[in-house]
């Protein structure tokens, strides 16, 4: 029987800041796919709880508490994913963090290095030791997530912007580096996302938020599963000649 596009059936899937939001969206729609899924994330209770209740339906899971701004745990993360499963095909590297709002001038060292270290350092730290496992393999798949702030600026969340840009650079770097050996990297640019990285850039202010989803052509934020069903696509056999792009996803925001 042919498998459908979006079958992962025997597919090992790696998603990290998998404990809420787009990141645990996407491991579940990986796994209801037919993927194994690693779940990883800095908060330990809640990704385990997480990876416990895909397991709980029936799927094969597991979690790992790792922060991807160290490099040591990054490599420890990925060393675990191949003892346990003997490949990585798959690698959403969702895990990130917003900027404390401050104009550039009154923002600190210490901001910048936080934001750069998760959203920047920590997605080159684990393409790191994806592409290593995946050139190994001659196949796999990497999806960065980025934002729609890769593509334009944001008074006020500067470290982020910057981060968000880079991750796309990054992406189309290693993107052609690596094809050759069999391995796709691509990113996807999020809009304006319910999930509390989204609700942070206006630090609990329900109005502000109402404000900025009035203001998205389509009249709402998105969900966090429709940004799984992007990555999805992007990993799958039907997204085979997409190579080094950056896929916006964000209700019509940046079209005008």
């Amino acid at each position: 029987m042919t498998s459908t596009p979006l079958d992962f059936s025997g597919k090992v899937a790696l998603v990290t800041g998998a404990a809420a939001g787009m990141g645990l969206a996407t491991a579940k729609a990986f796994s209801r796919a037919g993927a194994a899924v690693i779940l990883a994330d800095y908060r330990e209770a809640e990704v385990s709880k997480a990876a416990a209740d895909i397991v709980a339906e029936g799927r094969r899971a597991i979690a790992i508490c790792s922060d991807v701004s160290d490099e040591t745990q990054v490599a420890n993360m990925i060393n675990r994913v191949v003892a346990n499963f003997g490949k990585l095909d798959i690698a959403f590297n969702n895990a990130g963090v917003m900027a404390q709002l401050a104009p550039t001038a009154e923002s600190s060292s210490k901001e910048w290095d936080r934001v750069i270290g998760v959203n920047l350092r920590g997605v080159w730290a684990c393409m790191k030791y994806e592409l290593a496992q995946m050139q190994k393999q001659g196949s796999g798949v990497i999806v960065n997530n980025a934002s729609v702030g890769a593509l334009t600026g944001n008074p006020g969340i500067p470290s982020y912007i910057a981060s968000k840009h880079g991750v796309i650079g990054l992406t189309r770097t290693a993107a052609l580096e690596y094809i050759e050996h069999g391995v796709r990297v691509n990113a996807v640019n999020p809009g304006l996302i319910d999930t509390e990285i989204g609700r942070a850039v206006v630090e609990g202010d329900e109005n502000a938020y109402k404000a900025i989803e009035r203001g998205v052509p389509i009249g709402r934020a998105g969900r966090p599963e429709e940004i799984a069903s992007v990555v999805l696509w992007l990993c799958s056999d039907g997204a085979s000649y997409v190579v080094g792009q950056s896929l916006t996803v964000d209700g019509g925001m940046t079209v005008g």
